[in-house]
């Protein structure tokens, strides 16, 4: 039976990402964006960085979280597996030049993050259980759009388990089991502790996700960074040659055929929306929260996290994945996280992999705890505050099957649900582009050279 649904699975999310069509919308919106959006990548790159430190700080703002607690949770979300397992399998099935992709998703997709949250506080509700926002909400106060909203929510509520739990916990199995084998025979117990963490945090709602978000990211991004730019130094003088292979991989179908290239924008694309989620609708939830009357003022914050989650970690793992050679040198059966593991081993030992272990763990951890959030959000916004506890209850239990499931079926159900999250969303912000413009341009005026 799960042979089967593995294998249907598999067709759907090929036909889906395989299509030229999928891959053009999600790059050429974020294009249209960026070009709209008169290149707010570099524009308001500095002023970002002044928000995020609480530079505009004002006791008349309404939220729940701070701008540095809200971009902590919506990075808490993308800084996870896909940053370790995501660009593994990118390299593994599309080559190196699936790096080059991965990065121009990116650049693309920080456009698209600030049109997305900006959007999602100018249409965001507050009341007596808080603050609630995102797609669905811009969809309908936005664009009037009731059955479209409803879609995303349960398009949403649906990834929450695949993209937010089941990748996660599956992915945290394999990485540990790559450094301690017997780890497969007690996957079920992984499954449980990380459920019980899990647990204690998401029952007491968005302030606590935010504050546990807030201690764990800077800490976990910082000290996965180090470790990966002391294997990088260790290969440093096969960076430039890396590089090359790349970009070649990624561009010249003269040097390695016009199929690889392909597959290399496919499973960049693929992996880039995975990994920053840029798109997809989930970060304008998290942002929606923040304690801010500027929505474009949010908007910046949440340009940030593409820069941050691809541009910086995930270019750390796909560099030490080539400059070492174990894209080419692994095992068959290496793949995912466990290519991690064995790339950074070979460079600095054991110590690599157990290091990738214990950061793919954290990583996870904090994904899951984001998700929920998102998902919860999705729910209440289509059955009402009763919903959100159950919710909360199967969400947690659903983590002890993910970590038995087979890896393949789970991947297959996250993309394809990313792809109908996405859908609706970019329909917003390509109908609602022209009104981010106005208020981007509102804002500019009266702050950005403050």
């Amino acid at each position: 039976m799960l042979e089967q649904l593995t294998e249907l699975t598999g067709r759907l999310s090929g036909m889906l990402w395989g299509s030229w069509i999928t891959l053009a919308v999600l790059l050429g919106v974020g294009f249209y964006l960026t070009i709209r959006m008169g290149f707010i990548q570099l524009l308001g790159f500095r002023h970002s960085l002044h928000v995020i430190q609480g530079r505009y700080a004002c006791k008349e703002d309404k939220g729940d979280v701070s701008h540095f607690q809200a971009l902590a949770t919506a990075l808490s979300a993308t800084v996870g597996t896909g940053n370790i397992a995501g660009v593994a399998t990118a390299i593994s099935l599309g080559g190196p030049g699936a790096l080059f992709w991965m990065w121009i998703t990116a650049i693309f997709g920080m456009a698209t993050k600030f049109t997305e949250s900006t959007l999602a506080l100018q249409f965001r509700e507050i009341d007596e259980n808080g603050v609630s926002g995102g797609p669905m909400y811009t969809l309908l106060h936005g664009l009037k759009m009731k059955r479209t909203a409803m879609l995303f929510a349960l398009f949403a509520a649906i990834a929450s388990f695949g993209i937010g739990n089941l990748v996660q916990v599956n992915s945290v199995v394999d990485g540990l089991a790559f450094i301690a084998p017997e780890v497969k025979e007690y996957s079920w117990l992984v499954g449980v502790i990380m459920a019980l963490m899990v647990g204690m945090v998401i029952l007491g709602g968005v302030k606590r996700i935010a504050r546990v978000a807030g201690t764990i990211v800077p800490f976990m991004a910082v000290a996965y960074i180090v470790v990966a730019m002391t294997v990088l130094l260790n290969e440093y003088q096969q960076i430039p040659a890396a590089i090359m292979t790349i970009l070649n991989h990624a561009l010249n179908p003269w040097a390695v055929g016009g199929a690889a290239v392909g597959e290399a924008i496919r499973w960049g694309v693929a992996r880039g929306l995975f990994s920053n989620e840029a798109g997809l609708g989930s970060s304008p939830m998290a942002h929606a929260a923040a304690t801010t009357n500027e929505p474009v003022r949010e908007g910046l914050v949440a340009m940030m996290e593409p820069f941050v989650d691809t541009l910086v970690i995930c270019t750390m793992t796909g560099l030490a994945i080539v400059v070492t050679g174990a894209y080419l040198t692994a095992p068959d059966e290496v793949v995912g996280a466990s290519l991690t593991a064995y790339a950074f081993s070979q460079s600095i030992g054991d110590a690599g992999a157990m290091i990738v272990g214990g950061g793919l763990a954290l990583f996870a951890f904090s994904t899951i705890i984001a998700w929920s959030y998102y998902g919860d959000r999705s729910v209440k916004f289509m059955l009402g505050e009763k919903s959100v506890l159950p919710y909360r209850l199967v969400y947690t239990l659903l983590i002890v099957v993910g970590a038995i499931v087979p890896l393949q079926l789970v991947w297959n159900i996250a993309d394809i649900t990313n792809i109908l999250m996405a859908i609706p969303n970019l329909l917003a912000l390509v109908l609602l582009a022209g009104l981010v413009k106005k208020l981007k341009t509102e804002y500019m005026q009266k702050h950005m050279n403050d």
